[in-house]
């Protein structure tokens, strides 16, 4: 097939639908991810959150997501995903606005009459909800608005967005945050995904659903996450691997605290942390061909002590530019580990329940955040503020993450996966 026929097969090949979700997903990873990069400096600088209940309310806005988000799925197929989308756009512009708003005037009465962590919680909780809808939403008119001859060339441009967007949020947060106030980060990416909402009612045509698709029931959710609980070799997994989030998710946790109260107070947080997703985009593709050969769980093995060994740098050189390397060095892990633990999931599922099994392979990405933020949150307190010497905290979250790949390195060997999970 000429390059030509190619690219039109790709022009064919996909309905408008595919390409309205996936650039409403721009937006969204955009609002996201520049949120997520202002969050932790504007609870502690800005509303005055002590250190350690900062480090948990971050966790609690970047873990609840990939809970709800098996949840979510269930009731994206059951809304349709028009209104899924439009549902979850409009929620999360109310959300972020509202986040943006804790310190207002107007907010007042509320803060009053609500104890401000309560009030703050339920109002970082509330993203995950639009979120959760979002996702599946995305993936799913990714499956349903491709043709199969183009599917996995859609499954590429779907993930090369959403690494596009959380690049762009750090960026726009940077520019809002300068230019406007860090109240205002928020607010910017409200108004980002209330045009989603628009975008959404006004070009999304709800793409076509096979005939003998069969959509699961809340129950059947809740069905499939027990079937994913008493298998104690899966489960033992992913909490192993949990603890390579909360090494990973520390960028966005402590070290915007750690930056601005150890290194330097008028750094431009947002921008630095940029460096993940650029990473990603510029080294996914070169790096998976040079790891292709190697198995599968080596690679997350590997992956995993290449991100602990990261924060090394910073912990040797409390300095932007050792920041920004060491950053540089835990997405290398990322990129080196992130596809090969999809592959690892889906052999270590039993036949016929891949499906489940991947959905519930986002876990250790929501228990990372919550665990980390709470963990984070501890030790930036004990070493920053009592002990005054913040660069140990690094030196603590490098090893929790060698601990990690350690522990991968002997589940390995004693569980002893057979078959097709060993080639892996």
């Amino acid at each position: 097939m000429s390059f030509s026929q190619r690219l039109q097969e790709i022009r064919d090949g996909f309905e408008p639908a595919f390409w309205v979700a996936n650039i409403s997903e721009i937006f969204e990873r955009l609002s996201y991810y520049g949120a997520f990069s202002s969050l932790a400096n504007y609870l502690h600088e800005s509303l005055n959150i002590p250190t350690q209940q900062t480090g948990a309310l971050a966790g609690l806005f970047g873990g609840m997501v990939w809970f709800l988000a098996i949840l979510g799925g269930a009731v994206a197929d059951r809304l349709g995903f028009r209104r899924a989308l439009s549902l979850a756009y409009l929620i999360l512009a109310c959300a972020y606005f509202l986040l943006g708003s804790l310190g207002a005037a107007w907010m007042a009465p509320i803060r009053s009459a609500v104890p401000l962590t309560p009030l703050l919680a339920f109002v970082l909780i509330l993203p995950a909800l639009g979120i959760a809808m979002v996702k599946p939403s995305v993936v799913g008119t990714t499956a349903r608005a491709s043709s199969e001859n183009v599917r996995s060339i859609g499954y590429s441009i779907y993930y090369t967005l959403v690494n596009i967007g959380g690049a762009a949020g750090p960026y726009v947060a940077s520019w809002a945050h300068r230019h406007l106030g860090v109240e205002n980060v928020f607010r910017v990416s409200a108004l980002s995904v209330l045009l989603m909402f628009f975008a959404v009612l006004l070009f999304f045509k709800e793409p076509r659903r096979s005939g003998d698709a069969q959509t699961a029931s809340l129950s059947e959710t809740a069905k499939n996450l027990f079937t994913v609980l008493t298998n104690p070799r899966f489960m033992l997994f992913l909490v192993i691997f949990s603890g390579y989030w909360i090494v990973f998710w520390q960028q966005y946790i402590v070290l915007p605290i750690y930056i601005h109260g150890y290194i330097d107070p008028h750094a431009d947080v947002e921008l630095i942390l940029i460096t993940d997703a650029a990473a990603v985009i510029c080294l996914q593709f070169l790096v998976t061909y040079l790891t292709r050969k190697i198995p599968a769980f080596r690679a997350i093995t590997i992956g995993t002590l290449v991100s602990a060994l990261g924060w090394l740098i910073v912990a040797s050189h409390p300095a932007v530019w050792a920041v920004v390397l060491s950053i540089f060095v835990v997405a290398l892990g990322e990129i080196v580990l992130s596809p090969r633990y999809y592959e690892y999931i889906s052999r270590l599922a039993p036949p016929g329940q891949q499906g489940t099994y991947m959905g519930f392979a986002f876990l250790p990405i929501g228990i990372g955040s919550l665990l980390g933020g709470w963990f984070g949150g501890r030790v930036m307190h004990q070493f920053g503020e009592v002990a005054h010497q913040p660069q140990r905290v690094w030196w603590v979250i490098s090893g929790v993450g060698v601990l990690t790949a350690l522990l991968l390195w002997i589940y390995d060997r004693v569980v002893k996966p057979s078959g097709q999970e060993a080639s892996s």
